[in-house]
C-alpha cells in the first residue's frame, strides 16, 4: 500500500534496514503459522526468541551486554513491523526489552546485569515483568504483595496476574512493598515458592503467554533486590518504556487491518462490480488510511522527542490513547468492509480487533490515559 504522505520517508538508513530485516522476519517466520497459533491459543517462545535476538530485536535499545544500542525510534518502527504481524509478538519483544531487561539495565547491580541481560538479549533467557495484581490494576501503589526482610534474606508473598511470558519466564522482575516503600526484586523463576500458572478462556492475545505469579514464603538473598530505585518511580519508568513501543505498535496492526480492506475491496464482486468502487466503501477507507496516518505521525514525533531526551510520561499517554483507539476504530471498519470473511482467520482482521481490546486496557487503561491529559490541562489529579 502507497505511502501517502511519505512517512517512512523520514527515517534514516539504519531505521529504513530496520523496517525492511523486521518485515521480511514477520513475513517468513510469523505470518504463515500466527493465525493457527492465535486459534490453539499457543506461542512458541522458545522457537522465536533466539532467532529474535540473533536480529538484535531483544533490548534493542540497550547498550551494552550484547544489545544492539539503537536509537528509539528505531526499536518503535521494529514494534510497528512486529505488531502488523501479531500484537503477541510485539508484546513478547516489548516485555522482554522494555519490562524485564530495562530495570535491570537501568537500576541493577553489576552482577544482576552480568547474569541476566546478556542471555535475555541473546533470547537464550525469558523474563517478565510483576507488577499488576487481581485487585489491583490501576492503582499500584496500594498493592498487596510483600517482601519482609529476614536477617539478610527477604521473604516475599503475593500473587500478580495478567503476566505476559511469567509461565515461560526463567526470571521474573517483581515489584513489592517493603517496610522502605516498593521495590523491584530479581526473581529466578526456579527458586522454590514461586509458580506461574497460564491463563487460559483469552479471546484475545491468544498468541500470546500469559500467566498468574504466586509467590509462597520465596526466600530471596539481599542481591535479588534492584539497588537503584525505590518507590513507583522505578516500575512506571518501565511501563512508559514499553508504552512507547505500543505507540509504535498499534500503527502496524491498524496498517495490517487496512491493507486487508483495500485488497478485499478491490476483489469482491458485489453487484457487477468491486465493493471497492462503492462511494461509502471507498469512504471507510480513506477515513481509515488518515487514521493510519496521524497515528504514524504521532509515533514519529514521540521518537523525535525521546531521540532528543524530550520525551515526558504525559505525551506517551497521549500517543497511547490517540493511537490505540484509532486502531481499534480502524480494525472494527476492516471487519465491516469484509462482511462475514471479516470473522475468520483466514483475514488477519479479527485477530488484530480483538488483540487490540486487550491493548486499549494493558499497560494503562484508556481511562486512566485520559486523567492524565485531564490532569496535564487542569492542573488537577483526578484518579481518586
Amino acid at each position: 500500500m502507497d505511502d501517502l504522505l511519505r512517512l517512512d520517508e523520514r527515517l534514516n538508513a539504519d531505521q529504513r534496514l530496520i523496517r525492511d530485516t523486521v518485515s521480511s522476519f514477520v513475513s517468513d517466520r510469523v505470518l504463515p503459522y500466527v493465525g493457527d497459533w492465535f486459534e490453539e491459543g499457543v506461542f512458541p517462545a522458545r522457537e522465536l526468541a533466539p532467532a529474535l535476538g540473533s536480529l538484535g530485536l531483544l533490548g534493542m535499545h540497550l547498550e551494552g551486554y550484547g544489545c544492539a544500542g539503537t536509537d528509539a525510534t528505531s526499536y518503535g518502527v521494529a514494534c510497528r513491523e512486529l505488531e502488523a504481524a501479531d500484537s503477541g509478538l510485539r508484546s513478547f519483544v516489548s516485555v522482554q526489552g522494555s519490562l524485564a531487561m530495562y530495570p535491570i539495565w537501568r537500576y541493577g547491580s553489576d552482577e544482576q546485569k552480568e547474569e541476566w541481560l546478556p542471555r535475555m538479549s541473546a533470547g537464550e533467557a525469558i523474563g517478565c515483568f510483576g507488577l499488576t495484581e487481581p485487585d489491583h490494576g490501576s492503582d499500584p501503589a496500594n498493592m498487596r504483595t510483600y517482601a519482609k526482610k529476614d536477617g539478610s534474606d527477604w521473604i516475599l508473598n503475593g500473587s500478580k496476574m495478567w503476566i505476559t511470558n511469567g509461565s515461560i519466564a526463567d526470571v521474573a522482575v517483581v515489584w513489592a512493598q517493603t517496610d522502605e516503600g516498593i521495590r523491584g526484586f530479581v526473581v529466578p523463576t526456579s527458586s522454590p515458592g514461586f509458580s506461574a500458572p497460564e491463563i487460559h478462556k483469552k479471546l484475545s492475545l491468544r498468541a500470546s503467554v500469559t500467566s498468574s505469579l504466586y509467590f509462597d514464603d520465596l526466600r530471596l538473598p539481599a542481591s535479588a533486590v534492584l539497588p537503584g530505585v525505590a518507590g513507583l518511580k522505578g516500575p512506571l519508568s518501565c511501563l512508559s518504556e514499553a508504552r512507547f513501543g505500543i505507540v509504535w505498535g498499534v500503527v502496524g496492526a491498524a496498517r495490517a487491518c487496512l491493507e486487508a480492506a483495500v485488497e478485499y475491496a478491490k476483489t469482491r464482486v458485489q453487484f457487477d462490480k468491486p465493493i471497492g468502487a462503492f462511494q461509502l466503501t471507498q469512504e471507510k477507507l480513506a477515513w481509515m488510511y488518515v487514521g493510519v496516518a496521524q497515528a504514524g505521525l504521532t509515533a514519529l514525533h514521540l521518537g523525535e522527542l525521546k531521540d532528543a531526551g524530550r520525551l515526558e510520561p504525559r505525551q506517551i499517554s497521549f500517543g497511547k490513547l490517540a493511537n490505540v483507539r484509532a486502531a481499534l476504530d480502524i480494525a472494527r471498519q476492516a471487519r465491516s468492509i469484509l462482511g462475514g470473511n471479516g470473522i475468520t482467520l483466514e483475514y488477519p482482521v479479527i485477530r488484530h480487533m480483538n488483540n487490540l481490546e486487550s491493548v486499549l486496557t494493558y499497560e494503562g487503561t484508556q481511562e486512566i490515559h485520559t486523567l492524565v491529559l485531564g490532569e496535564a490541562l487542569t492542573g488537577i489529579a483526578a484518579y481518586r
